[in-house]
């Protein structure tokens, strides 16, 4: 286990952590420069697209180490370099020793934070990338706590210095040419320790990630703690209490290899045979079936829940079953996305989905529209409510049309969450300036050096999934960066706040709002559908509503008919006699027409 070193890397979005792994994999040889290509890790075409990392890849290079003492151009040169001690940490580190670098590549979005927090405890340091142009940013400062908290050595990597922007005396690294990189690799050997564990000792693996394959089944990515695993060793996932047979062990390089042995310290993988992804956990144990019940669980699992939630519905009615597909084969690779049956009176049959946050239900979104050829109606995001009914029963949903009325609620308690700004001083007025117009609590201002800040402000995640993070943005003139951590769930001053289209309530459309704001959200509800809700051939009012109060309205006046104009001549008594019989069928038409509702007024409706 000295030989191993076990990493991965942390930044914030865009500060360069995918293009620094493919220098990485370039100067280790571990990827041929024919099947070299950006962002090799990042699998999805959408990833490449966006520039992001949306799903985790590990990767196991092989270094040759040079003491940069040594004069020996090349370590692998003819002679034997003298071995030489490296000041580091506690262990001799011997120039021309070959080393084994595991790196993972982890999502670097605050939807993710849990799988970063896996990965994390699946390696003893980390490489902190940060962006030479942009500084420190709200993610770099929670992803470095959450390292140090876990007792990582932190290696910081300030990257991009080839911009013209870039401060050269301060910085060493550039990912996109290679500059400094050799440097860093020296550094992983130096500074990271290697991993500890019992060789010798009961099988513990720490599953971090999982993936699906249709023909072999669930496979696990672990790290292993202690102890070894062989092929065909029949093994036990604690927290699922599941059985079943390690087909094949091996790692990644980047592409899966077999392997005969995995032993303390190494990350690989399992092929477990299991059709269901959510029984392997990320964040559970894996150990042998005959040690069930004597092995103690790896601290730190819990089960992933969704805080967003939406209703997904096909713009046309026959692609359901398409629908029910891809989000089915979806979740295969996704045990985080969540979907069950919906029926909306105005939408049609669809799905009540649930998922991480926003970005997780953009990218869901984009793969089923891309990769199954649909066309969807994305409902407004709503989050988990919990609900205390007058009579004692405490009940969850997330969904507006699952509310009871008001009479029979007793408390409504909504998720919030400690949100972490960090933006120049400049800009702090004009921030707290807008903070103040959502419901929040201050917490704290912290002044990190002579041009950041860093603002704490609870807020309810509610108010999150709006356009929170927009106005801030805008505010702030794109300076400010934005991390939050849930807190769990508050009372709230909350109302359903519901939307009728001729005196039917459009279920599709109710919001929960805090009690304050109902007024104002509903006029500018109402105003909005005026402008996108067709005519119809009978007078239709649009309104807002808490119970039987209305509080907001607005009119759409029927079409007309020009039900006189094949008249020539005659009596005036005629025409008033047509328009009259025109008067009561319109009547007749309100009272008991259906208002006919496009779905490309609700698509509208969710973009404006």
């Amino acid at each position: 286990m000295n030989n191993i070193r076990n990493f991965c890397i942390i930044a914030h979005i865009d500060h360069g952590k995918s293009t620094l792994a493919d220098r990485l994999l370039e100067l280790t040889s571990t990827v041929s420069k024919r099947d070299m290509k950006d962002q090799i890790l990042d699998t999805m075409d959408l990833e490449r697209e966006r520039g992001i990392t949306i799903k985790l890849q590990p990767v196991r290079m092989g270094y040759v180490y040079k003491n940069p003492n040594d004069q020996i151009s090349m370590p692998n040169q003819a002679q034997n370099p003298k071995p030489q001690l490296v000041i580091g940490h506690s262990d001799l580190v011997f120039s021309g020793s070959k080393f084994i670098l595991n790196l993972i590549d982890t999502p670097g979005h605050v939807d993710f934070s849990y799988e970063v927090s896996r990965s994390l405890a699946a390696v003893e340091g980390a490489l902190l990338v940060v962006d030479a142009t942009q500084g420190i940013q709200a993610q770099t400062l929670a992803n470095a706590y959450q390292a140090q908290d876990l007792g990582l050595k932190l290696i910081p990597v300030i990257n991009k210095i080839d911009l013209p922007a870039a401060d050269r005396e301060k910085v060493y690294v550039s990912a996109k040419t290679g500059e400094g990189v050799r440097e860093v690799l020296e550094a992983i050997v130096e500074h990271i320790p290697p991993p500890k564990g019992e060789s010798k000792g009961s099988l513990r693996a720490l599953i971090f990630d999982s993936n699906y394959d249709s023909y072999r089944g669930v496979i696990a990515y672990i790290r292993i703690i202690d102890g070894a695993l062989k092929n065909n060793d029949i093994i036990n996932i604690i927290s699922a209490n599941r059985k079943t047979e390690a087909l094949e062990i091996g790692y990644f390089a980047p592409k899966m290899k077999r392997s005969e042995l995995l032993s303390a310290g190494e990350i690989g993988y399992i092929v477990t045979s299991l059709k269901d992804i959510s029984l392997v956990g990320v964040g559970d144990t894996v150990t042998l079936d005959k040690l069930k019940g004597l092995v103690k669980p790896l601290p730190g699992y819990k089960v992933i829940k969704p805080m967003v939630f939406a209703g997904v519905y096909p713009v046309d009615s026959t692609d359901l079953n398409k629908l029910r597909e891809g989000l089915s084969k979806l979740k295969l690779n996704d045990a985080s996305l969540q979907f069950t049956n919906e029926n909306s009176p105005v939408l049609g049959l669809g799905f009540r989905c649930g998922f991480l946050g926003m970005l997780h239900l953009d990218i869901i979104k984009e793969r089923l529209e891309r990769e199954f050829g649909l066309e969807l109606i994305i409902t407004s995001p709503t989050v988990g409510y919990e609900l205390e009914l007058t009579n004692g029963t405490v009940t969850q949903t997330s969904n507006p049309a699952d509310f009871p009325t008001a009479d029979k609620i007793k408390r409504i308690s909504e998720p919030w969450v400690e949100t972490e700004i960090l933006l120049p001083k400049s800009y702090v007025g004009s921030v707290l300036e807008m903070l103040g117009r959502y419901r929040g609590t201050y917490k704290d201002i912290k002044y990190l050096d002579e041009n950041k800040a860093l603002i704490i402000y609870e807020i309810p995640l509610a108010v999150m999934i709006k356009d929170f993070y927009d106005e801030l943005k805008s505010v702030s003139s794109g300076y400010a960066s934005l991390n939050y951590e849930h807190m769990g769930l508050k009372e709230g001053d909350l109302v359903k706040l519901d939307i009728l289209l001729a005196s039917e309530k459009i279920e599709s459309l109710a919001q929960i709002v805090e009690k304050n704001e109902a007024l104002k959200i509903g006029r500018e509800t109402t105003e909005k559908l005026k402008k996108l809700v067709p005519r119809q051939m009978f007078e239709v009012s649009i309104q807002a509503a808490i119970g039987s109060k209305i509080l907001a309205r607005e009119t759409i006046s029927a079409m007309k008919k020009d039900v006189t104009g094949y008249l020539y001549g005659g009596d005036r008594t005629r025409k008033d006699k047509l328009l009259k019989k025109q008067k009561a069928g319109k009547k007749k038409m309100k009272a008991l027409g259906r208002v006919n509702v496009p779905s490309s007024v609700f698509l509208d409706l969710m973009k404006k």
